[in-house]
């Protein structure tokens, strides 16, 4: 079923911590739902729906609705990593259609900084079937990515200098947020000789691990009405998986190539009518799929449009993470597409900060990767309207 206009996102809130030594999960995880549910201008007893993934404590929704207080007749533990909270949103917004829930709270939190976690943050399943294939090889995050940026790179000439403009942008955006963990701008020429931490993917292409959280609201367009805040409608949302295909692996493309065209379909636009994007930026090159995939340039030509500042705000064509991203602002818990929902609301609302406030923003998309791009993962994409 469609969710075109059938629900709005009427609060969020960021944790401004970045490294939580005081706070346990769970505390965090209340912190932000206070935060959300305070921006809408709502209560506890108004949340009828609750979302959370893996990255909740105990029981998920049912420790987290007890801890939380909530009177609850709606939950949803679905887990896709770090693009859950996007596929939250969306099965928030079928849940309001159907009259499951009136009001949904969506909340993400976790503290692997504080805790000295990198980014695997749990022993691998040892009942996960891909596991006697993979395990004897050692994979890591980091060199499945770099997996997929050297092919990109054989395939259609991206260079690490084309990559690198992604962290420039992202890094002159995060000057301007003083909760950003890295807030030094940075130039082409730094990026590509900062040490090599996977062949071609620099220090500089990494993102940063950080504490902290998110939540989001969303309500039936009725209660949206009666609020005082800035209304922001989805217009329309997709998700998709992607995996090895028994073996017919392209390691070229993501599966926003999939998601990207449901959400457009559904809302009636194009990639042309969007003014800001917030895209999943564990990696640079996470950020150039997702542009090639989701259709704002051809597929190989994603080297030459991040280029010369095409994604700084103010400067280029399309402005992304204005808040400065994984690459530079936070990645709470290792998960970062609810910190991309946040700002994209804060873009639309006109509540950026002013350097960096797209000027008539009236439509802007998130899209969260969750998994590894080099073998399995789950794509979300949210099309947002200010109305």
């Amino acid at each position: 079923m469609s969710v075109r206009d059938k629900a709005y996102i009427v609060g969020v809130y960021e944790h401004p911590t970045r490294k939580a030594d005081h706070l346990s999960v769970a505390q965090l995880h209340a912190q932000v739902a206070k935060g959300a549910i305070e921006d809408a201008g709502l209560s506890p007893s108004d949340i009828d729906g609750y979302f959370c993934a893996g990255d909740a404590p105990g029981l998920g929704t049912m420790s987290m609705g007890e801890y939380l207080g909530l009177n609850l007749r709606h939950v949803d533990s679905t887990e896709t990593g770090g693009s859950a909270p996007i596929v939250h949103v969306h099965h928030a917004a079928q849940a309001i259609a159907l009259g499951k829930c009136n009001v949904a709270l969506v909340t993400l939190a976790g503290r692997p900084r504080a805790a000295g976690a990198a980014l695997q943050l749990r022993p691998p399943d040892p009942d996960a079937p891909e596991l006697q294939f993979e395990r004897l090889y050692g994979p890591a995050t980091q060199n499945g990515y770099a997996m997929c940026a050297r092919r990109h790179m054989y395939e259609f000439g991206t260079t690490s200098e084309q990559l690198a403009w992604i962290k420039v942008a992202a890094s002159h955006h995060a000057q301007h947020n003083p909760n950003a963990m890295l807030r030094n701008v940075v130039t082409v020429e730094e990026v590509v000789n900062s040490p090599m931490v996977s062949d071609p993917l620099h220090r500089l292409d990494c993102c940063v691990i950080s504490d902290g959280g998110g939540a989001i609201i969303v309500a039936r367009p009725e209660i949206a009405a009666s609020l005082k805040r800035p209304k922001v409608k989805i217009r329309g949302m997709g998700e998709a998986l992607k995996h090895g295909m028994g073996g017919k692996v392209d390691l070229t493309y993501s599966a926003a190539r999939m998601s990207g065209p449901v959400a457009f379909a559904e809302a009636g636009l194009t990639p042309a009518d969007v003014k800001y994007v917030s895209l999943y930026d564990s990696f640079t090159v996470t950020v150039l799929f997702q542009l090639e995939d989701l259709g704002f340039c051809k597929k190989g030509e994603g080297g030459k449009f991040v280029s010369d500042g095409n994604l700084i705000s103010g400067i280029g064509k399309l402005p992304f993470n204005t808040d400065g991203g994984g690459l530079c602002n936070n990645h709470p818990a290792n998960r970062g597409g609810m910190t991309k929902m946040i700002e994209a609301v804060r873009q639309l609302r006109g509540e950026a900060h002013p350097a960096v406030q797209v000027k008539n923003c009236d439509i802007a998309l998130a899209n969260g990767i969750g998994g590894s791009l080099a073998a399995r993962h789950i794509a979300g994409t949210c099309i947002m309207e200010r109305v």
